[in-house]
């Protein structure tokens, strides 16, 4: 390979870090002292004038040697690695299924509903009324709940119910598009993962920051029922997105396919990994 043994490059300086120092310094001065930001004011200064002088008016450049190396890529490998265990599933091909958006959408909505149940259940056999949870959603929303006490917050009204609902099946069905996407990760315990391990997650962070969110909700929550209601929607969407029927993803195709360019030896080796 043949080349130049030397080429043009911007000249070396120290000034950019000297003008960065100064502007440390003068920023330090503000809650230290300020002969600390005269100091700085100087260096920026100095540092500033001293870098525009190597730019300005001619840029000021050097030689540097070019050592030439040629450059060669070999690799040993004859074929994709996989994965120990899995002799038919490469790497690149996991999950091999996923589950629609109308699954998730499914499960949000019937997720939802059995909170809603056991929301109203707890209302009932707490005495505080059938809309107590409902109203608690959205009682950081109306300031004047808190001081109201907890029968008040049981009685129906409609203005807090139309609030509240919209924002129960907005995240209910936010919730349930997030259990779609992650069951395909533990295809095999969906009850596990929907309706024990996420629920329980969930609840420990609403309880670090509730008291921030509904303030309100903090005051009056009752954290068993919350868990058992949060627990009671993972395992019922859980369920109603793993029946779904999953659909094949297109990870079995290799990418030029995908990408519309013909390679036969893929199509070739990709039949072969099939058969296999």
């Amino acid at each position: 390979m043949n080349g130049p043994d030397k080429i043009e490059v911007p000249g070396s300086t120290a000034w950019p870090i000297v003008l960065a120092f100064g502007l440390t310094l003068l920023a330090a001065g503000l809650v230290t002292a300020a002969s600390v930001s005269i100091l700085g004011a100087v260096l920026a200064v100095a540092g500033g004038v001293g870098w525009f002088r190597q730019v300005l008016p001619v840029e000021s450049h050097e030689w540097a040697p070019v050592s030439q190396e040629e450059i060669v890529i070999e690799t040993s490998r004859e074929a994709v690695e996989h994965i120990a265990g899995i002799r038919t599933v490469p790497r690149a091909w996991l999950p091999i299924e996923i589950y629609p958006v109308s699954a998730g959408i499914k499960g949000g909505l019937a997720g939802g509903a059995a909170m809603a149940v056991l929301a109203g259940l707890y209302g009932l056999l707490s005495g505080n009324g059938i809309w107590y949870a409902m109203n608690l959603l959205v009682g950081g929303l109306f300031p004047a709940m808190a001081t109201e006490t907890a029968s008040q917050i049981g009685t129906f009204n409609l203005y807090r119910l139309m609030v509240a609902v919209p924002i129960h099946l907005l995240i209910s069905l936010l919730v349930g598009l997030l259990y779609g996407a992650m069951l395909p990760m533990l295809p095999r315990r969906p009850i596990l993962l929907g309706g024990f391990v996420t629920p329980l997650l969930w609840s420990g962070l609403i309880y670090g920051g509730l008291a921030f969110i509904n303030p309100v909700m903090n005051q009056h929550i009752d954290w068993v029922w919350f868990v058992a209601s949060q627990i009671g929607f993972g395992i019922v969407a859980g369920v109603v997105v793993a029946v779904q029927e999953r659909i094949p993803t297109r990870q079995r195709v290799p990418l030029l396919i995908r990408m519309g360019i013909e390679a036969p030896g893929l199509m070739q080796e990709h039949q072969e990994d099939v058969r296999r």
